[in-house]
């Protein structure tokens, strides 16, 4: 079986060829410029790999609806030269092959549950903090979809006291993207959170709204792993606190023994940032399947 993937990120295209057991036999990335720019080359790459079906990770919002007429379509998004794009429609209709598209989030939170710390776990959360806050759902074992699709970043947490930059979400005058996301942390220091490494204000109020976030999510989703990842998770410190102030703020309020463990429960993702490319590997598998 030979699966395409395709990470689709806002800044690079990540392409793949793999197999269902994740071994990864070829993998290029370019940089993501306009449509009419970037979707030639991914279509060439892809067109002499004799490739059985192509799994999609893409950057949202992004139509995953299956039955919906504009299914793998982008929304609004604020690449501006993406909006309404086709994506799936126009590589489906030179590669010929089943596709499956998800958001780039979906794809990592299924590239961890079937090849990475979350094999054989059911319900899982992945969450991303870099340039923004992306979260991936898993329950059950089917990827979380309603509506649209999960837009988890942009839930409302309070405002740590000693915190005194803005919330710099264009929408949302106190969300989670908007005062933890790296932009928010860069805007409120003057200086990129990798550069902050041994400043305790900053860490100890990033850990503050990781915690409420993780919190919320907990209540809500009760997923049996938390997987963090992006940039800002670098910073591994963050990790002790964050898990730290999760049992402080659920003050035994849920006994289970995933938050009895909270050093297993709480975890940095496992696959060498692979895992979104991994995820739409598997995403390709599935298509493969259901077209049989």
């Amino acid at each position: 079986m030979r699966l395409g993937g395709l990470e689709a990120g806002g800044t690079k295209m990540v392409m793949c060829v793999g197999d269902e057991n994740g071994e990864i036999f070829e993998q290029v990335s370019i940089p993501t410029r306009t449509p009419a720019e970037t979707i030639p080359e991914i279509i060439k790459w892809f067109s002499d790999k004799n490739i059985d079906a192509l799994g999609i990770g893409c950057f949202g919002p992004i139509d995953v609806s299956p039955e919906s007429p504009t299914y793998g379509q982008i929304l609004e998004t604020p690449k501006l030269p993406w909006v309404h794009y086709d994506l799936l429609k126009e590589l489906q209709k030179e590669l010929k092959v089943p596709m499956k598209v998800d958001t780039d989030v979906n794809a990592s939170c299924l590239g961890e549950m079937v090849f990475g710390c979350a094999k054989g776990i059911d319900s899982v959360l992945y969450m991303t903090i870099g340039t923004g806050v992306g979260v991936g759902i898993c329950i059950g074992g089917n990827l979380v979809h309603g509506m649209l699709h999960p837009e988890a970043g942009h839930i409302f947490i309070n405002k740590h006291p000693e915190d005194k930059g803005n919330c710099i979400c264009p929408y949302h005058d106190s969300c989670f993207e908007g005062l933890a996301a790296g932009p928010s942390i860069e805007t409120r220091w003057g200086r990129k959170a990798y550069d902050l490494a041994d400043n305790d204000l900053v860490w100890e109020i990033e850990s503050e709204y990781i915690a409420q976030a993780l919190v919320n999510y907990i209540l809500t989703v009760s997923p049996k792993k938390i997987i963090l990842g992006g940039g800002v998770m670098h910073q591994e410190r963050l990790f002790p606190m964050v898990r730290k102030k999760v049992t402080k703020m659920l003050n035994g309020y849920l006994n289970t023994k995933e938050l009895k463990d909270m050093d297993n429960y709480i975890v940095p993702n496992s696959l060498s940032d692979n895992q979104g490319i991994l995820g739409a590997i598997e995403l390709g598998r599935q298509a493969l399947e259901e077209a049989r």
